[in-house]
Parts: structure tokens; C-alpha cells; sequence
């Protein structure tokens, strides 16, 4: 019987449906539907939609609200969390303001690492935040839509990659030595075999031990040899999706850093990201899709016609869960699992670029407090990064024109987290340092 709250509104303030009943009874729509354990939360834009991509309004019991409300409910159980705390503390916020007014600096002088700090501030729920251990995991999974053609390399390359980050040769590897930060790479779910140079096999899912800066590890936490041709079919089950959330949150949950940036890699990802941005923002596919690792026009055509045919085919996967199912990879699911259990840590999640900024739009849609813990990386060459930073309101700290992967963006920020952490703490101020304030004008 499901939980139902004692006071019910009438009508669904998203969608507008009306429902008459608000008692638990034999009569009742939502008598065959599982128990909540805890009554719907605002999980999106307070906007109404009419649509079950949108709002769940706060105490809302028609069937749309309570559907996306369960869904959520198995995701984060999947995941292992309970409650992501929000960030949002007008008391420290406003301390944290009088601690950069009081900088030995103009006003507003340190620009975007101010505004940087303070979300690494709130994260950790403090006013003196510190950067110490960085990681980067990279999830690797491959599709079965790789089949229609819409890469411009073969589906092999994410194995090879593969073997290439275990040896210690790809950017990521490279960067990530140079700036001290732990690497691990995951086996979602490729179609060929995991490397065996410098793999840690696991795949009784026991926690592995902390990585370090030296070469990086490659955890097996593997689903199956990629994912289904979305065209066919769903990409994965729920129950896949779900196990998939599981896999990351507990990768996540094993490494002890302050900072943990997420990559991917998996040839035709970025179909997958594509497809999921389209849905989840009821954007024209056209729109969201790019050119991945480096498609020439008439590829690009190509890609969108088939991503096109493909959304055509899952016009009921309207939900996050759905759409995560219908259309993602093993990695972007663990990626969400991934994300949600960083938060749950008050971990800073530095999100990388196109395919992660997707993952993450579902893990919004489950739970936004996770939002209050990320710091975007990057702003993609890959045409449907700038609608996906928009529609999560998200300021990226770098535009290189970087579409790599790899979690390479994610690893070229982390110095500045550490940066604006240490100034923010560390940075003497005008009385401590013996500095003259600037003088106001008459």
C-alpha cells in the first residue's frame, strides 16, 4: 500500500491531473504501487511542465509525481544514499563573503576562484575548505548503437584505450601524473577483454584499495561485453541500469579524496549523451548532437539521422530512469551512481565534459541537492554541452575547445580547486597583514 500523506493537494501542480481519493484503500489508484518511504521532494525546476521529464512538486500523490518519486527512491537506494544534504547556508554564505572583503586584494580581484571557493566552501560545510587528495575515476563502456555507424573510429578502440590508459599512455595518464592525481579507470562494460597489464580484477565488488598518483589501476565492475543496440531495444533494463548505479557509487565510496573528477570513454557515448540530452530537455536531437571523436559532414548527417530513428523508437522513455535505460551506456550509469554517492560524502564532484555533464543531468533530475557539490570542468567543443550547462545553470571554469574525454578537462581544473581553496583559507587579510584598505571617495 503506498505511503500517502495526510493533507493532499487535489490536482497535480506540474501536470494539473486530478486525483480524489489521498487515502490508502482498496479503491485507491496508487493501491498497487510500492510504499514510499519518505513523501515527494521538489526535484527539479519549480516550472511546471505537463510532462513527466519535469517537476515533482513538493507532497504531490497524482500518478505522474508518484511514479518519478518511487524512481527515485530505487536510484538512490541503488546507490547506497539516503540524503544528499543541500549546500545552501545563508549564514556561511555570508561569512564567506566578509572573508573575501577582507582579502589583502580589490574587491572581486581573484573573478571566477572566488565564486570556486565558495562552492568548495558550502560543499564541505565549512568556512576554512581545503583540497588535498585529488582522483579521477574514468568509466569505459561500449554501445550497441556503435553498430549503425556513428563514430568515426571502431568499436574495438575502447578496449585498446583501455589498455592504453593501463599502460600508463593516454592524456589523462599523463595528466594526472603531472598533477599528482590518483587514476582509476572502469571496466563498465566493454566488448572485448580487460587489459591484464596493471588490472585489478574485482569482481566480487569488495572495496578496492585507494589508488594513488603513480600508474593507473583498472577495475573490472563490468555489466556485460556493452550495452544492447538502442535501436532494437533498450539499451539496458532497469535492473541493469539500476546494478550499473550500484557499481559506481561503490567505486566512489572506496577512494578517500576530497576532490574526485569523473570521465568517461566508449565509442558512441556521445550518441548516447545526445540522445539523453534530447529527451530529458524535449530538445530536437539535431540539436544535441555533435561531431564525437571527429565526424566529417556527411558522418554527422548520418549520426543524426540515425539518433533521430532512435528517439522515435522510445517515445515512453520519458523519465530519468527510463531515459537513463533506453538510451545510456554502463559507464553513464555509473556515472550517476558515482556522482550521487560523492555528494552523499560531501565529496567536490568535478564533472568533465559532454557524456558526464548527461549522466549528471539524470542524477539532477533524482536528486538536485547533488548539484550543490559539483564544479564544472569545461565547456566542450561537442554541439550539446552548452545546452546541457544551461539547463543545469552551470559556469564551467575552462574553454579550450577540448572534446578528448577521458576525464581530461576534469583533471586540468583540479589545480585550480586546490587554488582557490588555499586562498580562500590561507590569504592573509588587511588587518592580519598590516595592509592600508583603499580609501573611499569623498
Amino acid at each position: 500500500m503506498a505511503a500517502i500523506l495526510t493533507d493532499p493537494p487535489d490536482r497535480c501542480a506540474a501536470c494539473g491531473a486530478a486525483f480524489a481519493c489521498g487515502v490508502a484503500s482498496a479503491a485507491c489508484w496508487c493501491a498497487q504501487l510500492p510504499a514510499l518511504r519518505r513523501p515527494p521532494a521538489l526535484r527539479a525546476s519549480p516550472q511546471p511542465t505537463g510532462d513527466d521529464t519535469g517537476p515533482v512538486p513538493a507532497g504531490c500523490l497524482c500518478p505522474r509525481c508518484l511514479r518519478l518519486a518511487l524512481e527515485a527512491e530505487r536510484v538512490l537506494e541503488s546507490a547506497g544514499v539516503e540524503a544528499i544534504e543541500p549546500t545552501a547556508d545563508a549564514a556561511r554564505s555570508a561569512r564567506l563573503d566578509a572573508a573575501w572583503a577582507g582579502k589583502t586584494m580589490p574587491t572581486g580581484a581573484l573573478g571566477a576562484l572566488q565564486a570556486l571557493a565558495r562552492t568548495i566552501a558550502l560543499a564541505q560545510h565549512t568556512d576554512s575548505p581545503h583540497i588535498g587528495r585529488t582522483a579521477v575515476v574514468v568509466f569505459a563502456g561500449d554501445h550497441g548503437l556503435a553498430a549503425e555507424g556513428v563514430s568515426a573510429y571502431p568499436q574495438a578502440v575502447t578496449a585498446q584505450m583501455l589498455q592504453n590508459f593501463a599502460a600508463g599512455g593516454a592524456a589523462i595518464n599523463v595528466l594526472c601524473r603531472t598533477h599528482g592525481i590518483a587514476l582509476t579507470v572502469v571496466d563498465a562494460g566493454i566488448a572485448g577483454a580487460l587489459p591484464a597489464a596493471g588490472a585489478a580484477h574485482a569482481t566480487s565488488h569488495a572495496t578496492a584499495p585507494a589508488p594513488t598518483a603513480g600508474p593507473s589501476r583498472v577495475l573490472d565492475r563490468a555489466l556485460g561485453g556493452g550495452t544492447a543496440n538502442a535501436l532494437d531495444g533498450p539499451a539496458m533494463t532497469e535492473a541493469q541500469a539500476l546494478e550499473a548505479i550500484r557499481r559506481g557509487a561503490d567505486v566512489v565510496r572506496a577512494i578517500e579524496a576530497d576532490a574526485i573528477g569523473l570521465g568517461e570513454m566508449g565509442i558512441g557515448n556521445t550518441s548516447s549523451a545526445a540522445l539523453l540530452l534530447a529527451r530529458l530537455l524535449d530538445r530536437p536531437v539535431g540539436d544535441c548532437t555533435g561531431r564525437g571523436a571527429g565526424l566529417d559532414d556527411a558522418g554527422l548527417a548520418h549520426k543524426r539521422r540515425v539518433l533521430e530513428r532512435c528517439l522515435a523508437a522510445h517515445p515512453n522513455a520519458v523519465s530519468p530512469l527510463q531515459a537513463l535505460g533506453a538510451f545510456g551506456g554502463f559507464e553513464t550509469a555509473m556515472l550517476v551512481g558515482a556522482m550521487l554517492a560523492a555528494a552523499a560524502r560531501r565529496r567536490i564532484v568535478v564533472v568533465d565534459g559532454f557524456i558526464v555533464t548527461a549522466a549528471l543531468l539524470v542524477a539532477a533530475r533524482i536528486e538536485p541537492a547533488v548539484l550543490g557539490y559539483c564544479v564544472f570542468a569545461h565547456r566542450s567543443a561537442e554541439a550539446g554541452h552548452v545546452l546541457a550547462l544551461q539547463a543545469l545553470g552551470a559556469e564551467p571554469l575552462l574553454d579550450l575547445g577540448l572534446r578528448l574525454g577521458e576525464g581530461s578537462g576534469a583533471a586540468l581544473a583540479m589545480p585550480l580547486l586546490v587554488a582557490a581553496a588555499a586562498l580562500l583559507s590561507d590569504m592573509a587579510s588587511f588587518e592580519s597583514a598590516g595592509v592600508s584598505r583603499a580609501t573611499p571617495r569623498a
